[in-house]
């Protein structure tokens, strides 16, 4: 099953690493979230769910709540698969505190959030720079573009004080 089997209501979860994995780190990640996503259980029934490896860089996990509900427990057991390859690799996956942008060469980059607030200050992302909103939670978030998406049009703006001026208001 893949991400484009689930619905667009399906739960969705982003999770993403300071720099592209390597093709091992990569191998690594895959087969424990597949042996994962095959084996997730909620209150003993199957939950139905997909992963997606992105740019080599951002594993997207997803699950149908309406054929299986998902509990603490089973999101709980994603989130131990994940502490151990982190663990494993010695990468973070389990990072809320960075912000992911590509910068003028399309490169995907990851700073501090005070790092990002001074870029923003410093005109060197503006309105149309792309952001990864890590923080959709839906398939169709993701569908509708708002995962990879203009500064301007993610909560982004709001956070890092984008001046009014350049949102068009």
């Amino acid at each position: 099953m893949t991400l484009a089997d689930l619905p667009d209501d399906a739960r969705l979860w982003v999770f993403a690493a300071a720099r592209p994995l390597k093709p091992a780190e990569v191998e690594t990640l895959v087969s424990a979230v597949d042996r994962h996503v095959r084996g997730w259980l909620a209150h003993g029934h199957p939950v139905v769910g997909a992963h997606e490896l992105r740019y080599d860089q951002f594993l997207l996990v997803a699950a149908d709540e309406r054929a299986t509900g998902v509990s603490g427990c089973s999101i709980d057991g994603l989130f131990h698969v994940l502490q151990r390859v982190q663990s494993d690799l010695g990468i973070r996956l389990l990072d809320s505190t960075s912000v992911w942008f590509r910068d003028g060469d399309g490169e995907i980059r990851s700073v501090s959030r005070a790092d990002f607030r001074g870029k923003v200050q410093a005109a060197e992302v503006g309105p149309e720079t792309l952001v990864f909103n890590n923080t959709v939670t839906r398939v169709g978030e993701l569908r509708q573009g708002r995962w990879e998406t203009p500064l301007r049009e993610s909560w982004h703006a709001r956070a890092f004080r984008l001046p009014a001026a350049t949102l068009g208001q």
